[in-house]
C-alpha cells in the first residue's frame, strides 16, 4: 500500500506535535486577540521554558528527580530542569510540622478523643486517656520524601509507641501531677531514637501532653480514690500539726517542773546548810565554856 500524505487513514500522529498543537489551542482562548496565529516554534520555546524552570522558596528544599530517581538537591531560589525528564518535589523544611496523637482537630476546631490511641496502661495498672501533639521539621528532604512510605503515618504511630512505653514504667500520680515534663522529655527521646533508626529524616523539636485524664467509664472511682487520698493527707498534715504543737508544750512544761524542782532542792540545801552551820557554831561554843554553859542549863532546868 502507497502512503499518501492526503490519506487521515495512512498519516501517523506524533504524541509531542499532538501536545503543542492542544497547548497552542488554549492558549489562543486565552489571548484577547483570538484569530492572531502563533507560530509553533515559539509556542514550544514558551513550554520548554515553562517545564524547563522551577524556584524554590526560602523555606523549601527541591529535590530533583529524573526517571523517578533522585539526581541532585536544591536550594532557595530559580533553578534549571530538562522539561518532561526531571521533575521536583519541594518539601517545608522551616515549617514546624504538627501531628495528633490520640484525638483529632476539625475543621470547626472540636477535638475529638480517639480511643484506641489515646487509652494507655500505667506502670501501677491504671487506665489514662492521654492525648499529645508531636512538632517536627524535617532535617533531610530526600530521606524524608523517600526513605519511609507514608511518613506522616510512620511518626503517629512511632509517637503512640514511645508513649506508650514510656507511661508503662510511669505511676498515674507523676503522669497527672509533677511528672508530666519527666514524661514529654523521655517521650521525644525515644521518638528522635525510632526515626533516626528508620533514616525518616525528621527532628523531633517537642512533644506535648494536651490531655491527661481517666477514662470518663472510671472518672467516678477515680474521684473518689483522689478525694480518699485528700482526706487521708489532711489527717496526716492534722495529727502533725498536733504533734508540732503538743511535744514542744510538753517539752516546755516538763523543763517548768525540772526547774521549780531543782529551785525547792538549792533552796532546802541551802536551809539544811544553815541549820548545819548554827549548829556547829553552838556545839564550837559549848566547848570553849562547857562548865558555864552545863551549869546555865542547871539553873535554868531547876527554874
Amino acid at each position: 500500500m502507497v502512503w499518501d500524505p492526503k490519506d487521515p487513514w495512512s498519516r501517523k500522529s506524533d504524541p509531542i506535535d499532538d501536545v503543542l498543537r492542544q497547548a497552542q489551542a488554549q492558549f489562543r482562548q486565552m489571548l484577547p486577540f483570538r484569530g492572531l496565529r502563533i507560530p509553533i516554534w515559539i509556542l514550544a520555546a514558551v513550554i520548554l521554558v515553562w517545564q524547563g524552570t522551577f524556584i524554590v522558596a526560602p523555606d523549601e528544599e527541591g529535590v530533583v528527580k529524573r526517571f523517578g530517581d533522585v539526581v541532585r538537591s536544591a536550594g532557595p531560589g530559580p533553578h534549571l530542569k530538562i522539561p518532561f525528564i526531571e521533575s521536583v518535589e519541594r518539601p517545608k523544611v522551616e515549617k514546624l510540622h504538627r501531628i495528633e496523637v490520640g484525638f483529632r482537630t476539625d475543621r470547626q476546631g472540636r477535638q475529638q478523643m480517639i480511643p484506641k490511641e489515646a487509652l494507655m496502661l500505667t506502670g501501677d495498672e491504671n487506665i489514662l486517656a492521654i492525648e499529645f501533639i508531636v512538632q517536627y521539621k524535617i532535617k533531610n528532604a530526600k530521606d524524608y520524601l523517600f526513605r519511609v512510605d507514608e511518613i506522616e503515618e510512620t511518626i503517629a504511630k512511632s509517637a503512640e509507641a514511645s508513649m506508650r512505653e514510656v507511661i508503662g514504667k510511669s505511676k498515674i500520680d507523676e503522669a497527672l501531677t509533677t511528672g508530666k515534663a519527666q514524661i514529654q522529655q523521655d517521650t521525644q527521646t525515644l521518638l528522635q531514637g525510632i526515626l533516626d533508626q528508620y533514616q525518616a529524616g525528621v527532628q523531633v523539636a517537642a512533644v506535648q501532653l494536651q490531655d491527661v485524664d481517666p477514662p470518663e467509664a472510671v472518672v467516678a472511682a477515680f474521684k473518689d480514690v483522689a478525694s480518699a487520698k485528700e482526706d487521708r493527707e489532711k489527717l496526716i498534715n492534722q495529727a502533725q500539726g498536733y504533734r508540732n504543737d503538743i511535744i514542744p508544750r510538753a517539752k516546755g512544761e516538763a523543763a517548768q517542773i525540772v526547774n521549780q524542782a531543782k529551785g525547792n532542792a538549792q533552796a532546802r540545801v541551802a536551809r539544811a546548810e544553815g541549820e548545819a552551820n548554827r549548829f556547829l557554831k553552838t556545839l564550837e561554843q559549848y566547848n570553849q565554856a562547857k562548865d558555864i554553859i552545863s551549869k546555865r542549863i542547871y539553873i535554868e532546868t531547876m527554874e
